[in-house]
């Protein structure tokens, strides 16, 4: 038995009121080893995932980590969850500044122990799940939202197998006088650049770049196209059977993008509507399901899909009235929604068919799936696929039938049904019914109260247009 094993066998009794989890030890075994294989890694950043998608935490030395992590976590505010993207306290209910701002306990996650790739010397990066002293998650975390939601699949026996495709623009440093994005001087005199090699030539050591990264990091990086706007590009992961994985490599891959860009000279956004008149970006989940056999019950051998996959379409197109703030957590995630820029204005479903909602991609029967099409790149990765399974568990319970599929470009056809601004957006998921059963009431109130104040103080600022129109 190593030394740090034999260590962790003769702790001391947890303390009463501290609930350590029992997952702490194997996290403990994950990172000495890492450790031990690397002998230029110094430091460790121990990060939590807020609302909005947004890593915050702490950064230490490793053997700070090593002898604080492990044994007693680490404190910090429950209120990190509670952020507008700005970085500011929110206080939804009184939760931040109205309770004094307390602390909870934050735990590594076993899993997401892992290597981060900085351009010079690496760091050791892990997620952390904050609770409290009787162990119980933070009601805000929204990984916990995602296992919640897995949870009913785990008893229904039935595991979805998901993979995320994520769009981003990488941008010049500097911004226009009105502080709006220029594309990089490479891409400004290029024509649309979808699917076009030579564009991948223009960017090419921030993609090599990029794909080393992800290597290093252990995130499955799949391809990287080049998209419709003008340094825009779509990075695809591989399918995931552990969902949560799955999550957590986009969370991974939108901090690699943005840290490659900086290196390479450029920045990157997730915005989801960077230019008015470009496309927008989106955040595009592929889910199939297998049953207790490995046998994917979504195929039936035609190209439409079975009947189980017709039931978690029509689940889906029930829940996204609800979901939408999940989808589109922002003023600027609605302007992505406009007729013939692939991005869904309406419910409908379709084969092979990019202009609907909710897509089953043509390939191989074995890999017959869906392709849920509403979410922006600026949402959170762990309720989108929250809320995307939540819609597939709904449908199969109901077995409700999705009505035919649709033909033709159907991105013209407004759903009056589907929210296309915040303000509508909140107000439905505050009115919820079905989704706050999967994702957890609290956890869908926080989220909801916390976007309508960050709405509350966008909206007290007064553009320059502003004026121009009014004064």
């Amino acid at each position: 038995m190593r030394a740090y094993e034999r260590q962790v066998m003769n702790r001391i009794a947890t303390p009463p009121g501290f609930a350590r989890p029992a997952f702490v030890p194997e996290a403990e075994r994950v990172f000495r080893e890492l450790v031990a294989s690397r002998d230029d890694v110094e430091q460790v950043d121990a990060v939590l995932v807020d609302l909005n998608g947004i890593m915050r935490g702490k950064r230490m030395p490793v053997s700070d980590a090593a002898g604080r992590l492990f044994e007693s976590g680490m404190q910090i505010p429950h209120s990190v969850y509670l952020m507008d993207p700005r970085g500011e306290m929110t206080n939804p209910f009184g939760r931040g500044v109205g309770d004094g701002d307390p602390d909870g306990t934050a735990w590594p996650i076993p899993e997401s122990i892992r290597l981060a790739w900085t351009g010079a010397v690496p760091r050791i990066q892990m997620l952390m799940t904050l609770r409290d002293d009787n162990g119980a998650v933070d009601p805000a975390e929204p990984r916990a939202a995602l296992e919640r939601v897995l949870e009913r699949f785990h008893e229904a026996r039935l595991t979805p197998v998901a993979a995320v495709e994520l769009e981003f623009h990488l941008v010049d440093r500097e911004r226009t006088e009105a502080g709006a994005p220029k594309p990089p001087a490479r891409s400004r005199d290029a024509a649309h650049a979808v699917y076009d090699t030579a564009d991948l030539d223009r960017y090419g050591d921030f993609l090599s770049a990029l794909a080393a990264a992800a290597r290093l990091e252990g995130v499955p990086l799949n391809c990287v196209s080049s998209e419709y706007g003008p340094g825009q590009f779509e990075a695809n992961l591989a399918h995931q059977r552990d969902v949560l994985a799955a999550a957590d490599h986009a969370i991974f891959l939108k901090r690699l993008v943005r840290a490659v860009a900086q290196a390479t000279g450029l920045e990157a956004t997730f915005m989801a509507k960077p230019y008015p008149s470009r496309a927008g970006s989106g955040l595009h989940v592929h889910v199939s399901l297998l049953d207790r056999d490995d046998r994917n019950v979504f195929d039936d051998g035609s190209l439409s899909g079975s009947p189980v996959l017709r039931n978690a379409i029509a689940g889906l197109q029930a829940l996204m009235p609800e979901s939408m703030a999940l989808f589109a957590p922002s003023v600027n995630s609605y302007r992505r929604f406009q007729p013939d820029m692939f991005a869904p204005v309406n419910r409908r479903w379709g084969v092979n068919n990019r202009s609907v909602g909710i897509r089953v991609p043509a390939g191989p029967e074995q890999a017959r799936r869906l392709e849920h099409r509403a979410a922006g790149a600026d949402a959170n990765p762990y309720f989108v696929l929250a809320a995307v399974l939540a819609g597939i568990h709904h449908g199969l319970a109901t077995k409700t039938d999705p009505g035919a599929p649709a033909s033709g470009n159907v991105s013209r056809e407004r759903d009056p049904e589907l929210s296309l601004s915040i303000e509508d957006a909140l107000a439905r998921l505050r009115a919820a019914r079905t989704l706050p059963s999967y994702l957890g009431e609290e956890t869908l109130r926080l989220y909801a109260e916390s976007k309508r104040l960050e709405l509350e103080r966008f909206r007290r600022i007064v553009p320059p247009h502003e004026y121009v129109w009014y004064l």
